[in-house]
């Protein structure tokens, strides 16, 4: 008498981990040199790298609050809140009232962040254009791809922003 496979017993290639840990390395490595990479072409406009990611994610998501720009940075409230006060001080970004609670306050991104976010996107989309000019458009396709899945994947097991997301870090005692 025959069984039904069960999910466990389907042939699937088995993560070995030589795999995982060549996986590993090559995101760290990825992860490093756009980094540099960023961090070279960002600071020629006297921003940072924070601070550019602040203005991209509220270009692209509109006002947010504090709290709310934090976590969408993976950040804690504090540090957010240096970043945010080094834009406002240079023009990119400004505090107004929020629309659904007059108590609390929005951030938005000023006519001169957006320019400022354009040109340096621009830049970097310029040279990954370079990089990329001799990929297969379906190889392109395909890393792009498996970079947002494995993105996505990393963001829903990160948790919540400044906090571990394993039992490494726990300051309870145990």
């Amino acid at each position: 008498m025959s069984t039904l496979p069960t999910a466990s017993s389907v042939a699937t290639p088995a993560l070995t981990e030589a795999t995982t840990a060549s996986l590993h390395a090559a995101l760290s490595e990825l992860v490093r040199v756009a980094q540099f990479r960023d961090r070279d072409h960002i600071c020629c406009h006297d921003i940072s790298v924070a601070q550019c990611y602040a203005l991209e994610t509220l270009v692209e998501q509109g006002p947010l609050r504090l709290g709310e720009l934090a976590a969408a940075l993976f950040l804690d409230k504090s540090t957010a809140s240096r970043v945010v006060g080094a834009l406002e001080r240079k023009g990119y970004l400004e505090r107004q009232a929020d629309p659904a609670d007059a108590r609390a306050l929005q951030l938005s991104v000023t006519p001169a962040g957006k320019a400022l976010c354009s040109q340096i996107r621009g830049e970097l989309v310029a040279e990954t254009a370079a990089m990329a000019e001799d990929l297969e458009p379906a190889a392109l396709a395909a890393a792009v791809a498996l970079l947002r899945r494995l993105a996505a994947r990393l963001r829903s097991r990160s948790g919540e922003a400044g906090s571990c997301a394993t039992s490494c870090c726990s300051t309870d005692g145990a």
